[in-house]
């Protein structure tokens, strides 16, 4: 069995430390994160959910919660599995929500007339009052969000990015 000689191994850890700071650098200069769609996407959606919470926070309402709620009102009345499919959320996120809007009784649910084994969800009176409240400081929360853009960019903005989703 060969065994390295001391020189040879230090030789190589040399050429590795050597190897690193280069390819590092070669990997920043043809990758800029500032400029890759996936992190100005998630910037834009931290500002976007941080001016939600602002505006709502007296009502303690998720971006979810809310997507939620809008739903089930215009459906007037939805199964979970739909909702989720309407608010492009998974099983299992859609079942918390679900939860804590009906533990909050904002919204309500019965059995499926035509599916004993499922149930459908309704706004309740008082998720009613909440979303007729709310609805006018979302329309203000989306027009905060695009404020540095001008109408044109706004527009292109929106087709752009229902076209991508």
């Amino acid at each position: 069995m060969h065994k390295p000689r001391v020189s040879q191994m230090a030789s190589q850890r040399n050429l590795v430390r050597q190897e690193k700071p280069e390819t590092a650098h070669r990997f920043a200069s043809d990758y800029a994160l500032e400029d890759q769609i996936g992190h100005l996407l998630r910037r834009a959606n931290q500002r976007h959910t941080s001016i939600f919470f602002e505006s709502l926070s007296d009502q303690k309402l998720t971006p979810t919660q809310f997507a939620a709620l809008v739903k089930i009102g215009d459906e007037k009345e939805v199964s979970q599995n739909r909702l989720g499919r309407l608010t492009a959320m998974d099983p299992a996120t859609i079942l918390g929500v679900v939860k804590r809007l009906g533990d909050r009784k904002l919204i309500a649910a019965h059995p499926d007339p035509n599916d004993g084994r499922r149930s459908l969800w309704r706004l309740s009176s008082r998720g009613e009052r909440l979303l007729t409240e709310v609805l006018p400081i979302a329309t203000r929360i989306t027009r905060h969000t695009l404020a540095p853009l001008s109408r044109g960019e706004q527009s292109t903005l929106l087709g752009l990015l229902r076209k991508l989703s």
